[in-house]
Parts: C-alpha cells; structure tokens; sequence
C-alpha cells in the first residue's frame, strides 16, 4: 500500500490550493481534490471574472468624461462580447498559474468529488467515471459555498439569476432586477448600470450594503441614486413570474406592494455552505447554522478533521479562506501559529464607486463600550482625487479617545480597496492615530486622506 498523504484537501478554490502550498512548503505530503477546476469559485465564477468586467466599466465611465481632461474621442461604445472574452483570457491565465504552482509544489491533484470515509481515509469519484481512495493523516475539507436561493423563486439561470448566471449573459440587459443589496448585489448593480442597463434594487434591511457603517451606506445610496439606480429599501420580493421576455416581480414595500418588470431578476441574497455528499454526518463532524463548526485553529469536533473558508460560515471571503488555511496547515504540522484576528480582516466591495473596511463600525464601537472618537476626510478634499477626477467619497476613522487605538475604518471612494491595506496593518502592528496622523504620506496621493481622517481623530486635520 501507498504511503499515507499526510494531508488531504478537499476544494481547490483559494482556501484549498494556498493550504496545499504551504503544506508543501513545510515538507507534508499532499493531495488535492477538486471536483471542477482549481481556483474554485473565486477564480472562474466570482471575484476575478466580477472584477474583469467592473474594470471595464471603470474605464468605460473614464472615457466618457475623457473631455474634461481634455482628450476627445468620439461616441464611445461598450462591445460586450469583447469584454466577455477579455474576462475569459484573465480567469485563464490564472488557473494555469495555478496548475503550474501546484506541479511546482508536487502535489497530488485528483479531479474528482472527494468524501470523508473516516478520518483517514478519503473516497474520491474521479471525473473520468473511476472511483478511487487515499489514506491520510489529516483531512481539510475547503469546499467553499453556493447562491443562497430564495424560498419560492427558484433560479433557472435563463430569467432568474444567481451570480454565476450573471456572468455568463451573453449581453447586456435592457433592465434588471437585483434582489439583496450587499456586496454581490451592488456590484453587479453598478456594472450593468455602467453598461446602460435600468437596474432596480430591493433590499429586505432599512439600508443597502447593511452590514457596512451608516455613514457608508448613506454614501452609497446617494451616488446610486445619482446613477439612475432605483432602490427599494425595507422591501421583500413576494413572487416571480416568469413572462413573455422577461419576468414581472412583486415585492412588498412600506409604501405597499408594487409590480416591477424587467428582462432579467438576479437574486444576491448571499450564500450557503457546500457540504452535501462530503459524508460529515457518517464520521460525525459537527455543523451550526448549516456550516461547519470549527475552533479557534480550524479544528472540527473530529480528530484530524479541519475546514476553513466559506463552508464554516463567518466571513465568505477569499482572503479570509486563504488565511485560515495557512493557520490550519501551520497547526497540522506543529508550528503552533496565532489565531486570526478577524477585526483586522478587510472588506471589499468593488462597486463603483468603491467600498473598504475593517473592525467596528462607529455604532459597533460605541455598543461595545468604547468612548469613540471618529475622524473623517472627504476626498472632495484630496489633491489628488482632484486630479484623477474622482472626488466622491470620504475615509472614516473610529478611535478610541483615550489611547487612540484604531477600532475600524470605513471607506468609500477611488482605489479604497487598495488604500483599507494602510489601516489592516496599522491596527495589525498596534498603531494608533497618534503613528498613523504623525506619519510622512507623499503628496499628492488618495493615502493621504487615511492620516487626514487619523488627523481629524486627534482634532488636527489640516486640509478640512
């Protein structure tokens, strides 16, 4: 018999491979199963192929004003189908990069759909018919999530989409109905809008990306009604019905119900955990909520059995899936690494305008105990916003007003989701206003506006 991996990992997406790189790199052997195509649904159903496309919008909205820099250019046109080809060139070259680190590393992929039989061993039904097993020390389940569906509306990916769905229209829809205005939601929202689309939003929360600070989201609102964006807050989708070219949707709002029509309904309600036929109950891993339970290192309730990223719930982000699978790994092979702080785990939305944050927000903090102190700086403000013509939005800063720790920071506006990284590793390293405000920033650059806000914390914002 073959020597026994001393990890197997089940899910390819960003959870799975960086866990099986640096397994490599600490000397473990490794297996890796993915039923689809490495890279997961980040990689060819999520994020890049999302960002692909928004950044044609970006640059699409750019030209359009291209004569107030002064350059001309004529009518400018969207070929959606270019597009579509250009995100399929990007989500390419990227899954090869990851096959080749993976035959870089020497690990063991196996296309298959991989289940638990115990906790050494793993059955895996091979895409080519076969069905094969391997022994193994430990076991990694990173087999990510799905569209959460809503009661009643089932998706067809024909009128009614998930976002998987959306990605692959074949072209750009005369209106839109999009159900859940989270992250998911508004960046679609914002990209069909870019591309011409009639795009309405139906949120069942008093406000659109809920989970953001009020600041933000008051932000966010006004800029997509500035869009043309139509929103419908506090609201619920009744019924769907499918019509003749389209879909007629029914939803109850506080001012009573009404009719939208619209060629195509996307429902961006979130997601949920993929565990079926991972055979959890049979070696009896425990679950909460329909996601995996886990502890502080990734650790299930089955000796051996570890999981990360989406499918145990907490924040579905790649990132975070990407590190939970380095302190799983690095807890496997004895390293005894530090827990994650998940205070320090930044949010992005890559809507346009776009949204980045971290820790608490302001209400947060002050439910919590804190005496708060926030500081603020609108990119209306900014040099350098000014000369990128790109003056909307603001950083935020909550503080504690006694040591100045940095409990949260909250940003809407150009580049933010390159700018949040400033903060993650200030509050990373225990810096406060006091390092972030007295720290040299060049000028003239969007950073400035994050020790700025720090400076207006302390009562010493210079440019406000």
């Amino acid at each position: 018999m073959a020597e026994p991996y001393d990890l197997t990992i089940i899910g390819g997406g960003p959870g799975g491979y960086v866990g099986a790189i640096r397994a490599a790199q600490l000397g473990l052997r490794v297996a890796l199963v993915e039923r689809d195509k490495l890279g997961g649904v980040c990689l060819h159903a999520g994020c890049i192929p999302t960002k692909a496309l928004l950044q044609t919008a970006e640059l699409l909205e750019r030209v359009r004003r291209a004569d107030q820099f002064g350059v001309l250019v004529g009518e400018v046109t969207l070929d959606y189908a270019r597009a579509q080809a250009r995100k399929r060139q990007v989500v390419g070259a990227l899954h090869r990069g990851i096959e080749y680190l993976m035959r870089k590393n020497r690990i063991a992929v196996f296309s298959g759909h991989g289940r638990i039989l115990s906790p050494s061993r793993v059955g895996i039904s091979l895409n080519d018919g076969s069905e094969t097993e391997v022994e193994t020390r430990h076991i990694l389940i990173a087999t990510g999530s799905k569209p959460r569906a809503l009661p009643g509306i089932p998706v067809d990916n024909v009128r009614v989409l998930d976002s998987t769905g959306a990605l692959e229209l074949q072209e750009v829809p005369r209106s839109m109905v999009i159900v859940g205005a989270g992250a998911i939601g508004l960046e679609f929202c914002t990209l069909f809008r870019s591309f011409g689309a009639d795009v309405t939003v139906v949120e069942l929360l008093p406000r659109v990306l809920p989970m953001e600070d009020e600041e933000i989201s008051e932000a966010m609102a006004r800029s997509l009604s500035r869009k043309g964006v139509k929103v419908h807050t506090s609201s619920k989708v009744e019924e769907v019905e499918r019509v003749e070219g389209g879909v007629k949707v029914r939803i109850s709002t506080p001012e009573g119900d009404r009719v939208l029509s619209a060629d195509y309904v996307l429902v961006a309600v979130g997601r949920e955990a993929l565990t079926e036929g991972l055979g959890l109950e049979e070696v009896g891993v425990a679950t909460k909520n329909g996601f995996i339970a886990v502890d502080d290192h990734m650790r299930t309730s089955v000796e051996g059995i570890f999981a990360i990223g989406d499918v145990i719930g907490g924040y579905l982000l790649a990132h975070v899936a990407s590190e939970e699978a380095v302190l799983a790994v690095e807890t496997i092979a004895g390293k005894n690494p530090r827990p994650i702080d998940y205070l320090t785990v930044p949010r992005c939305t890559y809507s346009i305008p776009e949204v980045a944050a971290f820790g608490m927000t302001e209400r947060q903090a002050r439910e919590a105990g804190y005496a708060v102190k926030v500081g603020r700086f609108s990119f209306q403000a900014s040099s350098r916003a000014l000369t990128l013509g790109e003056r909307e939005g603001f950083v935020k800063v909550v503080a504690d007003s006694q040591t100045g720790e940095i409990l949260g920071v909250h940003m809407i506006g150009p580049s933010v989701t390159e700018l949040v990284a400033e903060g993650v590793l200030a509050r990373s390293a225990e810096a406060t206003v006091f390092e972030v405000g007295g720290s040299v920033h060049a000028h003239p650059t969007l950073s400035e506006a994050f020790k700025e806000a720090a400076l207006d914390a302390l009562g010493r914002v210079v440019h406000a």
